[in-house]
Order: C-alpha cells, then sequence, then structure tokens
C-alpha cells in the first residue's frame, strides 16, 4: 500500500467515524452512471466497463450494510437504454442476471439481503424476468430479518411508473364497483403513491448521481420530491467507499426542510 492509498484509508476512517448515527439515510437511490465511459478511457470493451460496474454493486451494498442503510435503489437499466445494440443488451442482460445471483448469495453482517425487482419485466428476456420474479418470491418468503433491501431497477421508466401505478388504481377500483366519479372525488398523492413499484417502502432520503451527470433521467420522479441529492464525478466503477462517505457526511449536514 502506497503512501497515497494509507493516506485516503486514514481520512477515510476519520470521516466515517464522525458520520452521526442519527442521520444515516433510510433511503439510498442511486444512479449507476459511466460504466460505458470507463470502458472507453480504459480502451477496453463496453462489457467490460458494465462487469466493472457490477462489480460495485456488490462491493456498495455491502458499505450499506456496514454503515447502517437499510433500503437501495439501484437504476441499473432504463428503458431509453433498452435502444442499445443487441450485441450490448444481450451481454448486458448477463451481467444483470450474474449481480442478481451474486447479491441474492452475499451475507453482509452474516444477514441476506432481499432483491426486489422494480419495472417492466414485460420489456426483458424471458430468462432474465424470470429470475428478477423468482429472486423477489424466494426471499420474500425467507424470516431473516435483510441486511439490505435492494430495489433493482431493470427496464424502468419513472413517467411509466406513475402510469402503471394509475393503472393499477382504477382496476382496483373498478374491481370494487366504484365509478371514475368516486375514484376522482377520493384521489390524493398517497392513493397514487400506494401503487407504486416502491409502495410500502420510504422515499429516498438521498439519490446519488455518478458520473457529473446533473440530471435524474426520469428516475424514481414521484418518490423524489423531498429527496436530497449528490452528485459526484467519479465514473461508477471508480466510486471509492470515501466517495460515499463524503455524500453521507453532505447529507448529514444538510437542513431537511420538506416543503417548509
Amino acid at each position: 500500500m502506497g503512501l497515497r492509498d494509507i493516506a485516503y484509508a486514514v481520512y477515510e476512517r476519520q470521516i466515517s467515524r464522525a458520520l452521526p448515527k442519527d442521520r444515516i439515510p433510510k433511503h439510498i437511490g442511486v444512479v449507476v452512471d459511466g460504466n460505458r465511459r470507463w470502458a472507453k478511457l480504459a480502451g477496453t470493451p463496453t462489457a467490460d466497463g458494465h462487469l466493472a460496474g457490477a462489480n460495485k454493486i456488490v462491493e456498495f451494498i455491502d458499505w450499506c450494510a456496514e454503515l447502517g442503510v437499510p433500503t437501495v435503489t439501484l437504476y441499473m437499466l432504463s428503458t431509453d437504454n433498452m435502444s442499445r445494440s443487441a450485441d450490448e443488451l444481450e451481454t448486458l442482460m448477463d451481467i444483470i442476471a450474474d449481480t442478481l445471483e451474486r447479491l441474492c448469495e452475499s451475507r453482509p453482517g452474516g444477514r441476506p439481503v432481499r432483491v426486489h425487482p422494480v419495472g417492466q419485466p414485460e420489456l426483458l428476456p424471458e430468462p432474465l424476468a424470470a429470475r428478477l420474479r423468482s429472486v423477489d418470491e424466494e426471499l420474500a418468503r425467507a424470516c431473516e430479518e435483510p441486511a439490505v433491501h435492494v430495489n433493482v431497477a431493470v427496464g424502468y421508466g419513472g413517467r411509466q411508473e406513475i402510469v402503471d401505478a394509475v393503472k393499477e388504481l382504477l382496476r382496483d377500483a373498478e374491481s370494487h364497483g366504484r365509478s371514475i366519479s368516486e375514484v376522482a372525488e377520493d384521489l390524493t398523492p398517497g392513493s397514487i403513491a400506494d401503487w407504486l413499484y416502491t409502495r410500502g417502502q420510504p422515499d429516498p432520503d438521498l439519490i446519488i448521481r455518478t458520473s457529473g451527470e446533473q440530471r435524474l433521467s426520469g428516475f424514481l420522479m414521484w418518490q423524489s420530491a423531498y429527496s436530497e441529492f449528490y452528485f459526484c464525478e467519479a465514473l461508477w466503477p471508480d466510486f471509492r467507499r470515501v466517495d460515499f462517505i463524503r455524500a453521507l457526511r453532505d447529507y448529514a449536514q444538510r437542513q431537511r426542510r420538506f416543503g417548509n
């Protein structure tokens, strides 16, 4: 280990110890951006960037478990990404499936990781869609409290999530014999939130995006109304534990107002 690495390790320990435990986010959303640029800068195939990004995801969930973050939503593949070349998508789907397996097999702190898919599985190849359904069902039956609940956003679009929530709300109302007028009269933000992909979970306290881009790209559009945002210049495969701790420190120092 070089002097630079030793200095970073000491610095990381210092700011980690200074994090107030009561200011750790309950839910963090992450736009895992920069895998393709990382590969381009490294002069390697795009698949290498996606693989490096997948390795970082497994490492990141370990950090969350260690630091006490109970819920994470990872933006891994948007509906817009589905327009990429067939070869890239095929490779990416295989890497995502492998990442799911690794997360399900991991036990950070001796406890399992609960993997919950969010998005439109019908847009995905059936083997991956089936695997997403199976990991969700398997861990939903597990009795052990998970170390981290991980929402995996694959084939996900924020606008589509809101559309799907309204559709489900209307279908439920119809099944109970309610008219459109009755639904409209009683409609509240909470009644729509009850049908989102993340229903039953807290809204994200903090959303992190890597690679220097400063936009949501449709990620958790409804849920992020009062989220804090942290934009990091590092490409996702280069995102370090010290970068994560800096994001948590920045969050802990903010005064959240919730519109007041």
